[in-house]
């Protein structure tokens, strides 16, 4: 379920779609070109690419990773309060990882509470 501004940003660019403004786009159907240090600030560039080449990775990251593995543990639990308890180790990580970054509270990472209340509250109507 798209809300406010993500609905209007799809309708945007689906219509953009439609009008053909992204055909002919310079480099079109070749590999993007990602920078992963394009949110790392510039004087510590230096120090994590350094870092990454002796197999470490930035605090963020590893974070973020964090975040995906248990995530995928939650996803296999079936006893409630263990799934309470995981939940809100989620949540604290990703507000660990907002604090972190220093990025605007649009662009945030949500916590997973959200969409776990919505389901519960439309079970508990229906």
């Amino acid at each position: 379920m798209l809300k406010g501004f993500e609905k209007i940003i799809e309708e945007r660019i689906l219509n953009a779609q439609r009008r053909g403004e992204f055909d002919n786009l310079p480099g079109l159907g070749k590999p993007l070109e990602l920078n992963d240090d394009i949110s790392v600030a510039e004087d510590l560039k230096l120090a994590y690419k350094i870092l990454k080449n002796a197999g470490f990775i930035p605090p963020e990251i590893e974070l973020k990773k964090n975040i995906i593995e248990t995530k995928e543990l939650l996803s296999g639990m079936e006893d409630t309060l263990e799934k309470y308890k995981t939940m809100k180790k989620i949540n604290f990580m990703i507000m660990k990882l907002n604090s972190m970054r220093k990025v605007s509270v649009n662009l945030e990472a949500h916590q997973e509470y959200e969409e776990k209340l919505m389901d519960r509250f439309s079970m508990e109507k229906g």
